[in-house]
C-alpha cells in the first residue's frame, strides 16, 4: 500500500501517546478508567497546592485535583476542582481542607466528613457542588509560629537587657563599681602583705615554741612512764585504809575517840572536873593563905 508506512507510524504514535498518558496518570495515582464525581472549593490561598495533588478521606486516597482556576478580582481567588471515586458519597457537613502531606510531601486535600452517627440521616451533597473550605497549618508552620513567638520574646528581653546595660554604663554605677573593685583589690593586697610578714617573722617562733612544748610533754610522759606508779598507788591505798580505820574508830561508840564523842557520862565527868578546877582557882585567888603558908618566924595563922 502506498500509505502503509505512514499509517503504521501514526498508529504507533497514537499508542505511544496513550501509553504515555496512561503511564503518567498511573504514576500520579489517577485511574482514567474509573468513573469519578466532581466537587469544587474556593480558597483565598493555595499554600502550595498543585494540580493532580491527592485527595484523602481519613488518610485514604480517594481522588485527585483536576484543575485549579483563579480570579484575582475575588477574595477567594482560587477555585479547586477535585475528582473522587464515584461510589463515595459525601453527606452534608463535609468540608474540603488544605493540609500538609509531611515535611516534603507538599499540600493535599483532606475531605473532612461529619461523625458517622450524625451523618446517617443527613442528605448527600450533589455532584459538582461547592464544599466549604478550611486550612490546617502544617507542622513546619506551627513550629515557625511558636518559634517566632519565642524569638520575638527573646529579642525583646535582649533589647531590654541592652537598654539596662547602656543605662548602667552611662551612669555612675560602673565607675562606683570599679572604685569598689579597686578598693577590694587594695585591701586584698594589704592582707596578703600582712600574711607574708606573719609567715616570715611570727610563724617560725610559734613553730619553735610548739616544738619546745611538745618536747616537754614528751619528757613528762617519759617520766611518768618511768615512775613507779604501782608502788605510789599502793602507798596511797595504805594511807586511805588507815584513814578509814581512824574514821571507823571515831564513829564507833566502843572506841577511845568514840567514847569521848558518844559517852555522856565521860563528858559530864570532864565538865564536872573543869567546874571543880574553876572553883578551886577562884577560891585560891580569894584565900591564898589557906593553901600557901609562909612566915619568917614559923607562926601559923589561925
Amino acid at each position: 500500500m502506498k500509505y502503509k508506512r505512514e499509517i503504521s507510524v501514526g498508529i504507533v504514535a497514537i499508542i505511544s501517546f496513550f501509553l504515555l498518558f496512561f503511564g503518567f496518570n498511573f504514576l500520579k495515582g489517577v485511574n482514567i478508567f474509573s468513573p469519578t464525581n466532581a466537587y469544587h472549593g474556593r480558597f483565598d490561598h493555595l499554600h502550595g497546592l498543585e494540580e493532580q495533588a491527592a485527595v484523602y478521606i481519613r488518610g485514604h486516597k480517594v481522588g485527585h485535583v483536576n484543575a485549579i482556576d483563579y480570579d484575582f478580582t475575588q477574595d477567594s481567588a482560587f477555585v479547586v476542582d477535585i475528582s473522587i471515586e464515584k461510589d463515595i458519597t459525601l453527606p452534608q457537613g463535609t468540608s474540603m481542607s488544605l493540609i500538609s502531606d509531611g515535611l516534603l510531601g507538599g499540600t493535599v486535600i483532606e475531605l473532612v466528613m461529619p461523625a458517622p452517627g450524625s451523618a446517617n440521616d443527613a442528605p448527600m451533597i450533589a455532584h459538582d457542588s461547592f464544599l466549604p473550605t478550611t486550612y490546617v497549618p502544617g507542622l513546619v508552620e506551627s513550629l515557625q509560629g511558636e518559634l517566632m513567638a519565642h524569638v520575638n520574646q527573646a529579642v525583646t528581653d535582649v533589647d531590654s537587657l541592652v537598654v539596662q546595660l547602656q543605662s548602667q554604663l552611662e551612669g555612675d554605677h560602673l565607675h562606683a563599681a570599679l572604685e569598689n573593685v579597686d578598693k577590694v583589690s587594695y585591701d586584698l593586697t594589704a592582707v596578703s602583705e600582712e600574711v607574708k610578714h606573719l609567715m616570715a617573722h611570727q610563724v617560725p617562733g610559734l613553730v619553735r615554741n610548739a616544738d619546745s612544748a611538745i618536747a616537754h610533754i614528751n619528757t613528762i610522759t617519759a617520766d611518768l612512764q618511768e615512775a613507779d606508779l604501782a608502788a605510789t598507788i599502793a602507798r596511797v591505798d595504805t594511807a586511805v585504809d588507815g584513814f578509814n580505820a581512824l574514821l571507823t574508830d571515831v564513829r564507833s561508840p566502843e572506841g577511845t575517840l568514840g567514847q569521848l564523842i558518844y559517852n555522856p557520862y565521860l563528858y559530864q565527868h570532864i565538865d564536872a572536873t573543869v567546874l571543880s578546877a574553876d572553883s578551886l582557882l577562884v577560891d585560891l585567888k580569894a584565900h591564898p593563905k589557906r593553901y600557901v603558908h609562909f612566915s619568917l618566924f614559923g607562926k601559923k595563922d589561925k
